[in-house]
């Protein structure tokens, strides 16, 4: 029997929705899926920005497209998006949550606002996600989630215990998650980035001496957003068909690093 090895990056044709879905990595993994005739829908905390992002993505790669506000520490609003969304595209087989905060105080900056606010956007809010999506995805063959974890997950870093605490959550909820959501034939996998510039590490990159990250990677460079966004496109496609449960590092060997 002759194996169909033709490229699927755009199998599934199917919707995808992205938190955090107007900038930095979110943005990137829209503008990615958009480019192999995806339709994304982007949620963001910011309504404006979110409607540019849209209006931007489907302007050049003439797909369709819907941006929202959502806050997703906000388990209504998750629901309401939800609703929103398969109102207007019906169509939706993946799901991103890219929508992220970093804490910078450390342990002694610490406050119980911090925390709730870290951990509901990047873990509590995942698994709330699905369920809002859970009958859509379980009806369209080749469903797929991406959650965005972090090489901070596994690397001790005393500067954002939240961050790092709730992108290890992420690696654990992941696996168990891929066990139920195999069930319906969807997979999940979690991605964790390494030193990626972003809107939100520009500002840190820019104060600390140059190479200061960079003498740790193994490739010698920090990341660019596009190189994270080609990774989730592929999970996320039938090109990825047999990986579910699965921890991909894009870090440029930062992990494996002994500089």
């Amino acid at each position: 029997m002759m194996v169909d090895i033709s490229p699927k990056l755009g199998s599934p044709s199917t919707g995808v929705v992205i938190t955090g879905g107007a900038s930095g990595l979110g943005f990137a993994s829209a503008r990615a899926l958009a480019a192999v005739g995806r339709p994304v829908v982007l949620w963001d905390l910011n309504a404006e920005r979110a409607e540019q992002a849209a209006a931007e993505i489907a302007a050049q790669f003439d797909v369709e497209t819907l941006g929202l506000r959502c806050d997703v520490r906000d388990l209504k609003a998750i629901t309401d998006c939800a609703a929103e969304t398969l109102a207007q595209m019906p169509n939706i087989g993946g799901l991103v949550h890219c929508a992220g905060v970093v804490d910078q105080e450390g342990l002694d900056g610490l406050t119980e606002e911090s925390w709730d606010c870290g951990i509901a956007v990047h873990l509590r809010a995942l698994p709330f996600l699905i369920k809002a999506f859970l009958p859509e995805l379980a009806s369209r063959p080749g469903s797929a989630i991406v959650a965005a974890a972090s090489i901070n997950a596994t690397l001790g870093n005393a500067i954002n215990p939240v961050y790092t605490a709730g992108k290890g959550g992420v690696l654990s909820l992941v696996r168990s998650l891929a066990d139920r959501l195999a069930q319906d034939g969807i997979r999940i996998n979690s991605l964790s980035p390494g030193q990626i510039i972003t809107p939100m590490t520009r500002p840190v990159v820019d104060v600390l001496a140059p190479g200061h990250f960079e003498k740790r990677i193994l490739l010698g460079r920090l990341g660019e957003a596009e190189e994270i966004g080609r990774v989730v496109r592929f999970l996320l496609s039938d090109e990825a068909s047999y990986i579910t449960a699965a921890q991909i590092v894009v870090d440029g060997g930062n992990i494996s690093s002994q500089r």
